[in-house]
C-alpha cells in the first residue's frame, strides 16, 4: 500500500510506503531537532515546551509535535517555590 503524506516542515505532498509526518528532505532537519531536545532534556529534565523552544529556538507546536509522535515523554510535576533568603 502506498500513503499519501504531508510534510510537517515543508508541507510538501508526497508518497511513502509507510505512514510518515516528515519527507525524506526534512527528515535530518526533524532528526537535529530531536537530538538538541533530547540533549537539552538531559540537562533541565523538568523543563517545559515554552522553555526548550526559547534556548533551542525550536517552534513550540513542534515539540508538542514529537511528543504526540511518542519521540518524547510527558510528566506531570508540581512546581514549588524556592525560599527567599534574601533580608528586607
Amino acid at each position: 500500500m502506498i500513503y499519501t503524506c504531508v510534510c510537517k516542515h515543508c508541507h510538501k505532498v508526497f508518497k511513502s510506503k509507510i505512514r510518515t509526518l516528515c519527507c525524506k528532505d526534512c527528515r535530518e532537519k526533524d532528526e537535529d531537532q530531536l537530538d538538541d531536545i533530547v540533549q537539552y532534556l538531559k540537562l533541565y529534565p523538568n523543563s517545559n515546551a515554552l522553555q526548550i523552544s526559547e534556548e533551542l529556538g525550536i517552534h513550540p507546536y513542534e515539540i508538542i509535535k514529537f511528543m504526540e509522535e511518542g519521540w518524547l515523554g510527558e510528566a506531570n510535576g508540581t512546581f514549588s517555590q524556592l525560599p527567599d533568603d534574601r533580608e528586607i
